[in-house]
Parts: C-alpha cells; structure tokens; sequence
C-alpha cells in the first residue's frame, strides 16, 4: 500500500519516460564534457601544456589538473545538494549543465603553453574546477529526478538510466577524438583538431538545456516540501551526516573500487597503451569506443537484475569479479590484435554491474529530506580519494616499479572495500520512498 500511496502522493505532469530520457541525455552531455578532458589528458594537454617534461612527467602533470576535478566535485555536490534538497531537484540541473558548456567550450579556446607560458596549464586548471563542480552536482539530481518519479519495485532500473549517460558520454568522448585523430594529421590534431571536440559542447548543451526545461518537479521533493514547509531544519549535509553517518559510510565504500577501476581503465590505460605499450593512438581510442558500447548495452541489465535479486548480491559479485579482472587486464593489453578491446571491453562490462545498481543503492541510503545531499556527500567526496588520483597513482605505481602488477593489486583492493560495504549494506530492494523515510539510520 505505501507504494501506492507513494505513486499517487503528486501526479507530475511529466511522464516517467520524459524524465527517463532528459535525464540519459543531460548527463551524457556532462560526462561527455568531463572525459573529454581525460582523453586529451592522456593524448594532448602533456605536450600543449606541459612541454618542458618527459613524457611520462607530463602525462603525470596534465593528470594532476585532470584530478582537481574531482577536488571541485564534492564541493559541487554540497553546494547543488543543499539547494537541491530546499529549492528542488530541476533548477540545479539546469544551472549544472550550463557551467559544464561553458567551462568546456572555454578550453576550446585556451592559448597553449608556447603562446603564454606557464598562464596556460594554470587557465587549464581553474576552467577544470569549474567541470567538477559542475558534473558534482549533477549525478545527484540526474538520479533523483528519474529514481523518484519511478515506481519502488523498478527503481534500480529506472535510477539506473541516468546512469548509461556516463558510458554514452564516454563513447561520444572518445567516438569524437578517434573521428578527429583518424582524419587529421599528428600536427593539425595537436595544432586546432581537438579543439573542435570541445567547442562542440556549447551545441550540446543548447540541446540538453532545451531537453531538460521542459521537465516538472520531482513528485518526491514535492511532497517532502509541503511537509516540512514551516519546519527549521539544520542545512541537509548536515543532517545526512548526523543522522545516517552509516549510510554515508557504505555510500562511499561503494563508491570507492567502482571509481578506482574505472578511470584506470578509460584514462590510465589509454595513456599506457600510447606512451609505454606504443600503439597507435588509435588502438586506445577504439579499445575506449568498443568497450563504452558494450557497457552501455549492459549496464540497464545490471540495473534490472539488481530490482529481480537485490542490490546486494549484484553489487558484491561485481565488485570481486573486478578483483580478479586488474590481474588480467594488463597482459591484455599488451596482446596483438584485439587484446586491447577485450582487456577494456570486459573490464566495462564488469564495472556496469557495479555503476547499473549504484544510482538506486546509494540513493535509498538516505531520505527524501536530505537525499540530495546524502548521496552528493558519499558519491562526490569519495571521488577525491578514488578516480581523481586513480591515474595518478597508477602512472607513479609505474614510474617507481616498471612493473603494472602494483597497479593490479591497487584496484583489487580497492574494489575488496567495495565487495565488503555491499555485503554489510542492508538490503533496500523494493521498499518504497515511504518506508525508506521512516527507517531508522
């Protein structure tokens, strides 16, 4: 019965389907935006931007700006999931999307380090931080929207959408740097051709903005609103650390060998596969394109099998099977032909079966009050500490070792916190919004 009061507490004039696909298209246009600069970190920032140093240095160096990203996402996350929590989930998306196309299309046209010394990489920076405080605030929101106009008993499906944007983005991302890297030379492609790439955000964001406005308010945040109207509450941050510091806690464990594992396999190894593998730029980008589809395939069955068996169990195995996968993925790469794609391809693959449950996981951690907040505080924090120094560890693990075993049993590890934090997690498959707000922390 409370999922059916859930369903009938606000009758949004928006169907589920046009949250479902405003919400896929709005985040694969920020996550496009946001790989974007991995891609040319590991391909072209090192040498526009930092030529002085060897290769290897410089990549190190392009990932350090590539990493102040994530500094900014959590801070995003507190700030658009404080007033996504007071003022509503929609008009934090909308201003998200925005400072994410501006801050992409300004790189475009960033002068380099030959035109004005050392002004260029610290422009690079700070437009940068302008991308993580932006994309932190919008997995939060995009997730709500589509994961609170659903119904409890396919949530994990209907959260999980949101979701597919993030390998979408990463396809659109890599599809448009091996499109211009195939069809230009080495010279024009350093020269202007990447320029191109993210210049094409502004058009993107004009289309995702339109998308997005034509949304109602989340029902959930709605109800929730109209409850609390003459409430005085403490800021919702606060509120989700002090009242389910236990769900921050599996939020972030989570969070944190899903994070690892993923940007040592699309960032990482797409500057191995170039400057220590030497292969053909290319091969890096296919490999990326290849294994993007794959999990974009996938991931919406993970996310349905996590409504069938439970989130738990779906999370956990994937979790381990990625243990095991940082042992393989290497020696992969190193093979001829098609080892490459195989080593990322699969490696996607199992990542979705964590990223397709985690968006309706960490969400029913918290209440609607402060879910917003909640889940940006577990998400977003732990992203500093998980995939913004995910490709910086592993390029020093290198450096000091020569060896990629470190770096297999790095991930292993991280994705062992992950396992363990689902395994401990209480179940929440099915139980309406309802019953989530009324259990005890």
């Amino acid at each position: 019965m409370a999922g059916v009061a859930e369903t009938a507490a606000a009758r949004p004039r928006s169907s589920l389907r046009q949250v479902v696909v405003a919400s896929l298209i709005g985040t694969t246009i920020e996550w496009y935006d946001f790989f974007l600069y991995g891609t040319a970190a590991a391909l072209v920032f090192g040498k526009l931007f930092f030529p002085k140093s060897d290769p290897l240095t410089g990549i190190l160096q392009a990932f350090l700006t590539y990493a102040l990203g994530f500094v900014a996402r959590p801070i995003g996350g507190l700030v658009f999931g404080h007033f996504g929590d007071r003022i509503g989930r929609k008009r934090l998306l909308m201003a998200s999307l925005v400072l994410m196309g501006v801050s992409s299309a300004a790189m475009g046209l960033l002068p380099t380090y030959a035109e004005v010394g050392a002004l260029a990489p610290v422009a690079l920076a700070a437009l940068r931080f302008v991308q993580g405080f932006a994309v932190g605030g919008e997995w939060g929101g995009a997730v709500l929207m589509a994961g609170e106009f659903g119904d409890a008993a396919r949530r994990g499906s209907w959260a999980g959408w949101p979701q597919v944007g993030v390998p979408a983005g990463n396809l659109l991302a890599a599809g448009v740097m091996a499109g211009l890297a195939a069809t230009q030379s080495e010279e024009d492609f350093l020269a202007w051709g990447w320029r191109v790439a993210f210049l094409l955000s502004a058009l993107l964001v004009a289309v995702g903005w339109w998308v997005r406005s034509t949304l109602s308010e989340s029902p959930q945040f709605v109800a929730a609103e109209a409850r609390a109207a003459h409430a005085q509450e403490m800021a919702p941050a606060l509120q989700a650390l002090r009242h389910r510091p236990g769900g921050v806690a599996i939020g972030a464990g989570l969070k944190f060998g899903e994070n690892v594992c993923y940007y040592v396999i699309t960032t990482f190894s797409i500057a191995y596969l170039a400057e220590q593998a030497h292969a053909k730029r290319q091969v890096g980008l296919n490999a990326l394109l290849i294994g993007s589809f794959l999990e974009m395939l996938t991931l919406p069955l993970f996310s349905a099998l996590s409504d069938r068996i439970g989130r738990r169990p779906v999370y956990a195995l994937g979790a381990m099977a990625m243990a095991v996968w940082a042992f393989v993925f290497f020696d992969l790469l190193h093979a001829t032909g098609s080892g490459a794609a195989i080593a990322i391809g699969v490696g996607l693959m199992i990542h979705g079966s964590m990223y397709g449950p985690q968006a309706a996981f960490i969400s029913e951690l918290f209440p609607t009050r402060y879910r917003y907040s909640g889940v940006s505080i577990a998400y977003q924090v732990t992203s500093i500490f998980a995939g913004s120094l995910a490709p910086v560890i592993a390029v020093a693990l290198l450096q000091q070792t020569r060896s990629t075993l470190p770096i297999s049993i790095y991930v292993a590890a991280t994705c062992a916190v992950s396992a363990l934090a689902a395994i401990t997690a209480r179940e929440t498959r099915g139980l309406s919004f309802a019953e989530l707000d009324a259990r005890p922390g």
